[in-house]
């Protein structure tokens, strides 16, 4: 009898735990479905930048529309038509007026948006900084490329490509800060790493295609035995490789560019561009639009002027190259 009891108390004793954690798991997967990641489609979110018909703005573009779709929400793009700071202060205020559910902002400057980003998360819109940062505002993150390590890398493959000797120049944008710390990490590798090599000049291209042709002109005229240039931005390498091919020099001076537009991989598929530095630029869409939705719906209700979210996040960069330029064009 003794033996059978002890049975009847094990065999209980099971099925009170199997009951147990039937209740536990029942009880988890009801509190994850209730704090499921999902919005409401009349929740919308905004990405704003400059210069807004250009390719770039593609694959950002893309991952913003590719989390809109898992959050279920929704989004549109508004952007300067020009490279105008002014044009693009309108265009942030117009989109605040109408009083989204969040911001993604890339600037092309780093102080002037400052007053009206700071409006906007002063009246309770969530603003988040991508590809381009404003430091000092009250964006409550940066998504974007470690610009200054991107510079570093641009320069230790110029460097292998011209075996660490000879005369380089730099096409830029002198006052976007994104820009500002390529050509900062460029530069001082070059000055650090490298002795035998000099950047001779740095040219303001404008994110012009045709601008950057000509100042690329002048450093060749004006420096005769460069052998590389650094350009910052995808029209402005395109613009170098239009100079190298009107001047003769396909094969003579090495382009390093950045950036995964067609023309960019074109000719680097052609020998006119020898690398360019591939950013993750839809992780910089799609990351920022998570973030926005998480500050929006303020899910640990916690917040209160403060977040867990990292302030910065950087979505990596590759080299690209004729080797692997392939890979880079839409649909590969």
């Amino acid at each position: 009898m003794k033996k059978i009891l002890l049975v009847y108390l094990i065999l209980i004793g099971l099925f009170v735990i199997y009951v147990y954690q039937y209740q536990s798991e029942e009880t988890t997967d009801n509190q994850w479905s209730d704090r499921e990641l999902r919005g409401t489609i009349d929740e919308n979110y905004v990405m704003v930048t400059f210069q807004a018909g250009i390719d770039y703005w593609k694959r950002p573009l893309k991952g913003f529309e590719d989390a809109a779709e898992a959050l279920n929400v929704s989004v549109e793009y508004r952007g300067a038509t020009q490279y105008d700071v002014h044009e693009e202060i309108t265009v942030l205020e117009q989109v605040i007026a109408k009083n989204p559910s969040g911001i993604a902002i890339s600037t092309m400057d780093p102080e002037a948006l400052n007053p009206v980003i700071d409006k906007a998360v002063e009246s309770g819109i969530p603003v988040v900084m991508f590809d381009a940062d404003a430091p000092n505002s009250k964006a409550y993150a940066f998504l974007g490329t470690n610009n200054y390590y991107a510079g570093v890398t641009a320069a230790d493959k110029m460097a292998e490509l011209l075996n660490e000797a000879g005369e380089v120049g730099v096409v830029t944008h002198p006052n976007q800060l994104n820009h500002k710390e390529r050509t900062e990490g460029f530069r001082e590798t070059i000055e650090k790493e490298y002795p035998k090599m000099t950047v001779v000049d740095v040219k303001d291209g404008r994110g012009d295609q045709m601008i950057s042709k000509e100042v690329s002109e002048e450093l060749m005229r004006e420096y005769p035995n460069i052998k590389g240039i650094f350009a910052s931005e995808a029209n402005g390498g395109v613009g170098v490789g239009k100079a190298v091919i009107d001047q003769q020099k396909k094969g003579d001076i090495h382009i390093i560019s950045f950036d995964t537009d067609k023309g960019t991989l074109d000719m680097i598929n052609d020998g006119i561009i020898s690398a360019t530095m591939a950013q993750g630029t839809w992780k910089m869409g799609y990351w920022s639009l998570q973030f926005l939705f998480h500050l929006q719906h303020d899910i640990a209700g916690e917040l209160e002027g403060e977040t867990n979210l990292p302030r910065y996040v950087d979505t990596g960069i590759t080299v690209v190259t004729k080797d692997n330029v392939n890979e880079y064009y839409p649909g590969e």
